[in-house]
């Protein structure tokens, strides 16, 4: 039995491709950050116009801790520049900030930073804006089973009432609806350990194009194609 399509309610997308488009055009990679922060900002700005209520990016993964020394000091650099220069676009358009993963790996000024966004946009409420960073799928799965196997030992949970529906309410997007689509750019075509739980039954889409210079007709292309097509969550 197919199911009707419905407008997305939760997008997650991996900005993959900034440090090739840096490369190509003979940049150092952190140009390339800088560009697709500019391409974050008009998508982010264009579900917001659309009425999308969740996007989710994928920031900064736990396996880009291996980058160079270097590279991943610039990136601690432009979060916190990010996080001061584009907090007005998102109290302008009434967008949540909520930040997910491992933030106590980040020096103290960035997890500063995210406290502060996060503080300054919780009385909005037209989009709710997900940044995955030093996240990992699989880390958080470990995380979750870690926490209740505990409460198992300590005699607090029988381990036969472990459910998905247990599972879940443990997840950090708990209070979200799975995501419907996930975008991935840059040509790679496989989920890289981004919401492993949460992408379960999402349509996914790859495209070709980088991350920097992905734009709203990108985007559209994207919604486009999800919206022809047929969802059946196991039922045919």
């Amino acid at each position: 039995m197919d199911i009707p399509v419905e407008p997305v309610k939760h997008l997650a997308i991996i900005m993959d491709g900034n440090g090739r488009w840096a490369l190509r055009r003979g940049l150092p990679r952190p140009d390339g950050h800088r560009a697709g922060v500019r391409a974050a900002r008009d998508v982010v700005e264009a579900c917001a116009r659309r009425g999308i209520p969740a996007l989710t990016l994928f920031g900064l993964s736990s396996e880009n801790w291996r980058r160079p020394r270097r590279e991943v000091s610039e990136l601690m650099t432009l979060l916190i520049d990010s996080q001061r220069r584009h907090m007005h676009l998102l109290n302008d358009n009434g967008i949540r900030l909520r930040c997910i993963g491992d933030r106590g790996r980040f020096p103290a000024g960035v997890r500063n930073a995210l406290d502060r966004a996060e503080d300054s946009t919780r009385g909005n409420n037209r989009m709710n804006l997900i940044v995955a960073l030093s996240y990992g799928g699989q880390q958080e799965i470990a995380r979750i089973a870690q926490r209740l196997a505990r409460r198992a030992a300590r005699g607090e949970l029988d381990p036969r009432e472990v459910s998905v529906e247990m599972f879940a309410r443990h997840m950090e997007l708990a209070d979200l609806p799975p995501p419907d689509l996930m975008i991935r750019s840059g040509g790679e075509q496989r989920i890289s350990n981004f919401i492993l739980w949460h992408l379960a039954y999402a349509e996914l889409y790859f495209t070709p194009v980088l991350w920097p210079d992905f734009g709203v007709d990108d985007l559209e292309a994207a919604l486009a194609d999800f919206a022809a097509r047929q969802r059946r969550f196991g039922a045919a």
